[in-house]
């Protein structure tokens, strides 16, 4: 046999088929995904509350929301509402003028900042741009007003060495910035990404599952019906579910150690997650056969940006964006995120991808019901107990 007439063969055609496929997939996928990094951090929702009754507090919101590179910057709202907003990741950072705050840094003390709160339960970037942001504000108003209360200094040259001393530390001090962090994540890049991850190990052996299962529901055809059949799947994905779910997370608490309370919960989640993700991925393989799993794969690519884990919707490009309504691992990640580290209930992620996952087997069933032809051979159990009967008679 010849190399080129081993080329030729079906293996070695669907080798070269799915190389450049993958390739073109994969880079055509991410690529453009990631172009959103930074270009679209225009696009984070922020707010600046200024509840200074002195003239400090308006010259720095005022500044702040003409430099600052955002196109949506709220300042019509309460410090509390903010705060709330920025829990659900509604806002990636809120900006709070006190209203002492003119008046602290008259006095030259050091309690004159301003907060800057961040969450870091939420999209990796979001919460690094916005520490650096931070930082960069910080050092700016800091030089700022040390240069004030310099100017205000030399206008004192012959002062004792002991009052020298005071008002050199009342320039250091003039300015102290307030980053406030809440949902802190554990250092370290497992913890930000086990929200991911776990979703991912749900998503993708789901992904295989539905391949294998739907195979046997085919190659079962004929020996049961289809509703009969469809039911086995089903059980069968479920028992996959909670053996792999309950395997995955004992992984996940090995490495990552996450708080024992909250074990079940992830647990009863992860199971969720590869039921919905397996009537998902499945639709495609009832429809096509072993050819839908080819059109899983951009699926699969495209919701590893689309989930939320690293950029937010108000940062994704419009397919993404779209894609990620619709896909369960953003509701999966994002409900780990608030389960995890949040201060917030997962319930409505939870409800959402259980609903993506209802829409999704609804889907599967009526495939089943309406285009899945029964084999010629298939005789139904009804007719088989009426020849049992005659046969016994």
């Amino acid at each position: 046999m010849k190399f080129t007439a081993f080329l030729k063969t079906r293996g070695a055609t669907a080798a070269i088929f799915m190389g450049i496929f993958y390739a073109v997939a994969m880079l055509g996928i991410f690529l453009p995904g990631y172009t959103a990094i930074p270009g679209n951090v225009d696009k984070l929702p922020i707010a600046i509350i200024n509840d200074d009754a002195g003239k400090n507090g308006a010259m720095i919101a005022e500044n702040l929301q003409e430099y600052l590179p955002f196109k949506e910057i709220k300042t019509d709202i309460t410090n509390k509402q903010a705060l709330k907003d920025l829990e659900h990741n509604d806002l990636a950072l809120v900006v709070h003028i006190p209203k002492t705050f003119s008046e602290n840094m008259q006095k030259g003390e050091a309690s004159s900042s301003i907060d800057f709160t961040i969450n870091e339960a939420g999209a990796t970037v979001v919460s690094s741009t916005m520490n650096a942001i931070v930082t960069e504000i910080n050092s700016q108003l800091s030089t700022q007003f040390s240069q004030q209360t310099a100017q205000g200094v030399l206008m004192n040259f012959n002062v004792p060495e002991k009052q020298a001393a005071e008002l050199a530390e009342k320039i250091e001090k003039s300015y102290v910035g307030n980053v406030v962090t809440i949902n802190e994540i554990p250092d370290g890049m497992n913890h930000n990404m086990l929200p991911m991850f776990l979703t991912m190990a749900g998503y993708v052996g789901a992904m295989i599952g539905a391949m294998q299962l739907v195979g046997a529901f085919r190659a079962s055809r004929g020996k049961a019906s289809k509703t009969r059949l469809f039911t086995y799947v089903q059980m069968a994905a479920l028992l996959i579910a909670v053996v792999s779910s309950i395997i995955a997370v004992g992984v996940a608490y090995l490495i990552d150690k996450p708080s024992g309370d909250l074990f079940f919960g992830i647990v009863g989640q992860q199971i969720l997650n590869y039921m919905v993700c397996f009537n998902f991925t499945a639709i495609l393989i009832f429809l096509f056969g072993e050819g839908g799993m080819i059109l899983n794969l951009p699926i699969l690519l495209m919701q590893t940006i689309a989930n939320g884990a690293t950029i937010t919707r108000d940062m994704m490009h419009l397919p993404y964006e779209w894609m990620s309504h619709i896909s369960p691992m953003y509701y999966s990640v994002q409900a780990y995120f608030a389960n995890l580290f949040g201060s917030i209930s997962p319930s409505p992620y939870i409800w959402s991808m259980a609903a993506v996952g209802a829409v999704a087997m609804l889907i599967n069933m009526a495939i089943v019901a309406f285009l899945q032809k029964p084999m010629p051979e298939q005789v139904s159990e009804t007719e088989v107990e009426k020849k049992a009967a005659e046969i016994t008679a």
